[in-house]
């Protein structure tokens, strides 16, 4: 019995892995002449897991991954579309590109070992970062060919837009700032009651470690909560409470007040002309990769 027992454990290991191997076999939509399995999806979440990881980590990038999960299969189909259009069409890659893009992400790391670790945690080696990025520029090139190429932005509907949406273009009051910095608190603290009772910051250099520098803010932009909070409550020349923000802190004197103003087509044009060429793009795109879908043989496999 303990000889068939040894004897069984392996075979059921080696089931085990042949199952497995069946499972990433599996095809889960076929596109044209091309099959997409399971492996194919796999790989592409875990590429996808890796471009959302050089911006965020821990919850948020584990929120993200799954938020991107249920349409996975369909951008794979798209992107395979468009791959098959942009090599139809001849579309090329300076393998330079690619080398410089592998060298932008490495550039995250602090070590090749990590960088290679990393990669394996995501059941991926440097190979298949290399196709997966010759297939994203392959894809971004015929976009750049068949859609972004092709949008013209005229000057009249610029002009048109500006006129239309005078409202969308108010330059907010913009509140211009010393912030002095400290690391320590009681020093902080002494500072900002002898500004508040009228010392002057050049007069007190002397008595204090601190490093001064000019901020211009307006409500609404990426902010710190602690520190929108504290500058929007103060009155012109106000010096404010010592802030804590990491392991600093920081008192902000308002020296200025630039209050809100309609802006002008001139100031106004590029931004205008963003937003149209973003919006026509998507709009172009959409109808674009319509059509190649209706051109081709889509299956989707159920499970």
């Amino acid at each position: 019995m303990k000889r068939l027992i040894k004897f069984a454990i392996p075979v059921l290991l080696l089931l085990s892995c042949v199952s497995a191997a069946y499972a990433e076999d599996k095809i889960v939509a076929v596109v044209n002449n091309e099959i997409i399995t399971q492996k194919d999806l796999n790989d592409f979440l875990n590429f996808t897991r890796m471009q959302y990881a050089r911006q965020m980590s821990g919850k948020e990038l584990e929120e993200k991954v799954n938020s991107a999960k249920p349409g996975l299969l369909q951008r794979l189909i798209e992107d395979r579309i468009m791959l098959q259009r942009a090599k139809a069409e001849k579309v090329t890659v300076e393998p330079s590109r690619i080398k410089a893009k592998i060298n932008e992400i490495k550039k995250h790391y602090t070590l090749e070992s990590d960088f290679e670790h990393d990669l394996g945690r995501q059941g991926l080696v440097q190979a298949d970062l290399e196709n997966k990025i010759r297939e994203q520029m392959l894809t971004f090139g015929i976009i750049e060919k068949e859609v972004r190429d092709k949008i013209i932005i005229r000057p009249e509907e610029v002009t048109d837009f500006y006129e239309q949406n005078k409202s969308k273009f108010i330059k907010p009051q913009e509140r211009v700032l010393t912030v002095v910095t400290l690391q320590d608190e009681d020093s902080a603290k002494s500072l900002s009651s002898a500004l508040r009772q009228g010392g002057k910051l050049q007069d007190l250099a002397g008595n204090y470690s601190f490093t001064a520098n000019n901020l211009s803010v307006s409500k609404g932009e990426d902010l710190r909560g602690e520190i929108e909070n504290t500058v929007f409550k103060l009155g012109l020349y106000d010096v404010s409470e010592p802030v804590k923000i990491d392991d600093q802190y920081y008192i902000f004197i308002l020296d200025e007040i630039i209050e809100s103003r309609q802006m002008d087509l001139s100031e106004s044009q590029e931004g205008v002309r963003a937003y149209l060429f973003d919006k026509k793009l998507q709009e172009k795109l959409n109808s674009w990769l319509d059509g190649l879908k209706k051109q081709s043989y889509i299956k989707i496999l159920e499970n």
